[in-house]
């Protein structure tokens, strides 16, 4: 199947959410990692979300020049060719993007879609974040907004975050405290800047102690049952049961009953990284050990070809991470779910 269209990606939020399952959201930084994350979706018969952060596209627009923009609209491109022999539906998206790299990354990406829509073609990307935790409510909202109306005007689903997920991504800190968790009042402010909707759809990034990076279970205090909070205080004003698609940050660690949780009450996309990253390069890890005298041309030996070849321990990752992105789908309830 085709990347999903924008018509496409909104049947996949509205059937996670009346389902109450999530589409697992995985982060790829290159070619290989694009096709992990498409096979795992694939073997899980799952739809899903495939995403790069700022530092990913970074990395993809190679380190000669370390471009941004070129980084992503490469390998989204790519997507849209190699997508279609995957019988699955596949958002892509872009992940956490601050307020001093949104001219050099969200704001260029909005516009290559909106002049594809102009041509009467999809967008290239069907949703992008915009991450303003760092700064104020007020700020942030306001910019958000704004956003927003550019993201609806090219057929782009916009997720905003509005207070701090803890731990470190791609170069944003904050702290782990007590700030880690929205209040009503945040997500009534929240409804009130970005309407419910009818202004564009967006994905909301509330905290209930979110911490990005690895944590054994227990490690990081998570309150899902908060999300529950936030549905019925902003449904008590504005009359809208359940008003809001949520989006999981740093799931990391998180048990069974936390994601199950989150998911009864609204949650329609997590986010995986760390796990995913461990899952591609383990395998690779696991290969440089058992061939060490192979891949090295030790005491002036000509070493392995065949091991050191990329495509010897390339396969082997690619199949560790897309069991890891299956297990996901599992975790999440999408296994099974896709769109015919």
């Amino acid at each position: 199947m085709p990347i999903a269209t924008p018509e496409v990606y909104n049947e996949m939020l509205d059937r996670a959410k009346a389902g109450k399952f999530a589409y697992p959201a995985i982060n790829v930084t290159s070619t290989q990692t694009l096709h992990a994350a498409l096979r795992g979706f694939a073997d899980a018969e799952s739809d899903g979300i495939i995403q790069i952060s700022t530092g990913g596209a970074e990395f993809l627009g190679g380190q000669y020049s370390k471009d941004m923009v070129s980084g992503a609209v490469a390998l989204a491109e790519f997507a849209h060719i190699v997508a279609r022999k995957y019988p699955v539906n596949i958002a892509l998206h872009t992940d956490h993007c601050p307020k001093d790299k949104l001219d050099g990354y969200v704001r260029p990406l909005l516009e290559v879609s909106r002049e594809r829509v102009s041509a009467g073609r999809d967008p290239l990307f069907q949703s992008h974040m915009w991450d303003g935790s760092a700064e104020t409510l007020k700020d942030n909202l306001e910019i958000g907004e704004r956003l927003l109306a550019d993201a609806a005007a090219a057929k782009i689903v916009l997720e905003v975050e509005i207070t701090p997920t803890g731990g470190e991504e791609d170069g944003v800190t904050h702290e782990i405290n007590d700030e880690l968790y929205t209040t009503v009042d945040d997500a009534l402010r929240t409804a009130e800047a970005l309407g419910l909707g009818e202004r564009g759809r967006y994905l909301l990034a509330a905290s209930f102690g979110n911490v990005h990076g690895v944590y054994k279970p227990g490690n990081v205090v998570l309150r899902p049952e908060l999300l529950k909070d936030l549905q019925e205080g902003v449904a008590a004003k504005y009359g809208k049961q359940a008003p809001f698609d949520f989006v999981f940050h740093g799931g990391s660690g998180s048990t069974e009953q936390e994601i199950a949780t989150a998911l009864e009450n609204g949650v329609v996309k997590m986010n995986l990284d760390t796990d995913t990253q461990y899952a591609f390069t383990r395998p690779v890890a696991d290969h440089m050990f058992r061939n060490y005298d192979g891949v090295l041309k030790v005491d002036d030996e000509v070493g392995n070809k065949k091991v050191y070849d990329p495509r010897s321990w390339g396969k082997a990752a690619e199949k560790g991470m897309a069991e890891r992105v299956q297990q996901a789908c599992a975790n999440l309830r999408s296994t099974g779910t896709r769109l015919p």
